[in-house]
């Protein structure tokens, strides 16, 4: 699993590290996995044009001492200083030492760079960058140079993602220590291009409960649901989906699709679209009004393609836990799922979210971290934030905000979301705590949409069919 901590964590388990080791050995080490890294993305060191943005904190003196050993090793090495004054000293003398240099018009050795190291601003930085800096990070972006960011892009907000102001797009960033919150959540995560992770030695310093988290394939391997050799298909768990409408039959079909490859042993449906259901699904168990009635479910799922007809409050009702999802979450009352005595999962998008905080959309989506932990704590239950960084927030707040890292941006397709409230709702039936299932669920489905698209357009119907492929690659290791 990845993990993320806040610039106040990260500082202060540099602080307690560097008690212990001689002076100036975290820089050294940090540089030392900088200049690999930049050796590796140029291929051949010797000859190579580099230019160096400096700023005045820590950030720049990693990438003045970078820059020193890869001047060492025949780059020509140029530094750009954005604060002269409170330029790194010893850093700025060891790559004069070793033959590098200042740059008199930075535009000049821009335009003819191979790769800019960006170390204008670290984790400390807010606001975005000065404005004295961004005529020079636009020159570096113009250029055919690779940028490397040393630890975070420049401008970019470590806590949270956001992006309040400009920012230097990375097309790659090496990260020190563990990784910082906007390495992995959008707005930011666009910005850093491929991140590397250097070890100065931080982890035994950092607290066992990180900010954030990432599953990786070990992580959900563990958690998907394995039938045992007594179960059948009652055991392993039934999943009830109040879905579809006449016009919306299709998202039924879907999020019974997803139900279907999700874990559990049988689905029950209850809706305007059993035609359409059985049609396609002759498996699966189609039941009258009201969903009361349709017999013994461990878990519902009820609002995709609803409309405006009922099945919100009368699967909040029941006992047992209820994702509810696009239509179900219009007017959601939030006292009437924080009385509820089985949890609660909650799957809105980017403008259900904003709706349900009373906020413009604009602000969910440039602060992501906050939305998804706001909307927890308003409801008392677990949110799985769609989008293109998804986030899943438990409603007790000491527990790690989760971060998706699988997906593509061609998973921004209709139905799409039904078919993940689909297979969320099976993995509750089978067994799965909510933020669980929400976690593994959206893995699977963005690792089943990238394995399906290899690049190109994909339909829901695709997703859903490439879950069972994606279940077995994570447990292929």
């Amino acid at each position: 699993m990845r993990h993320a901590y806040s610039v106040e964590t990260v500082r202060a388990a540099e602080a307690e590290l560097m008690a212990r080791l001689p002076e100036g050995t975290l820089m050294q080490r940090a540089a030392a996995g900088l200049a690999a890294a930049a050796a590796g993305l140029l291929g051949r060191v010797y000859g190579a044009r580099i230019v160096l943005l400096v700023g005045s904190g820590d950030n720049g003196g990693d990438a003045l001492w970078a820059g020193a050993r890869l001047a060492r090793r025949g780059a020509g090495v140029t530094a750009v200083l954005l604060a002269p004054e409170r330029t790194h000293e010893a850093g700025l003398a060891a790559l004069l030492k070793s033959g590098g240099r200042v740059a008199d018009d930075p535009f000049d050795v821009l335009a003819v760079a191979d790769l800019v190291l960006d170390g204008i601003t670290g984790i400390g930085g807010h606001g975005g960058l000065r404005p004295e800096a961004v005529p020079v990070t636009r020159a570096a972006r113009g250029s055919h140079a690779l940028v490397l960011a040393v630890d975070l892009p420049s401008g970019v907000e470590a806590d949270t993602g956001e992006v309040k102001g400009e920012a230097l797009r990375a097309d790659a960033t090496v990260t020190f220590g563990t990784y910082k919150p906007a390495l992995l959540v959008d707005p930011g995560r666009e910005h850093t291009g491929a991140v590397r992770l250097v070890d100065i030695g931080l982890e035994p310093h950092l607290p066992s409960v990180p900010d954030l988290e990432a599953l990786q394939h070990a992580d959900v391997a563990q958690l998907l649901p394995v039938p045992a050799a007594e179960s059948d298909k009652y055991r392993r768990g039934v999943v009830g989906v109040v879905a579809g409408s006449a016009r919306y039959p299709g998202a039924a079909v879907l999020a019974v699709a997803g139900a279907l490859r999700g874990g559990a042993g049988a689905v029950r449906y209850v809706g305007p679209a059993a035609d359409a259901v059985i049609a396609r699904f002759p498996e699966s168990l189609v039941h009258g009004w009201p969903p009361s009635k349709a017999g013994r479910v461990q878990s519902w799922v009820v609002g995709p393609g609803l409309g405006d007809g009922p099945g919100v409050d009368e699967v909040l009702d029941s006992d047992v836990p209820v994702l509810v999802d696009a239509d179900g979450l219009r007017g959601l009352d939030s006292e009437a799922v924080r009385a509820r005595s089985a949890p609660t999962l909650l799957t809105p998008h980017a403008g259900e979210a904003a709706a349900l905080l009373g906020v413009a959309r604009e602000e969910v989506e440039g602060a992501r971290l906050a939305a998804v932990r706001s909307l927890s704590a308003k409801y008392g239950a677990t949110v799985l934030l769609k989008g293109s960084t998804t986030l899943v927030a438990d409603p007790d707040a000491r527990r790690a905000v989760r971060v998706n890292p699988t997906g593509t941006s061609w998973l921004a397709t209709a139905g799409s979301g039904d078919v993940l409230s689909g297979l969320a709702g099976s993995l509750l039936a089978a067994g799965l705590a909510p933020f669980d299932a929400a976690s593994v669920a959206a893995y699977l489905h963005g690792l089943a949409a990238r394995l399906v698209s290899a690049g190109a357009p994909v339909a829901a119907h695709d997703v859903a069919e490439a879950v069972p492929r994606a279940w077995r690659d994570t447990k292929a290791l």
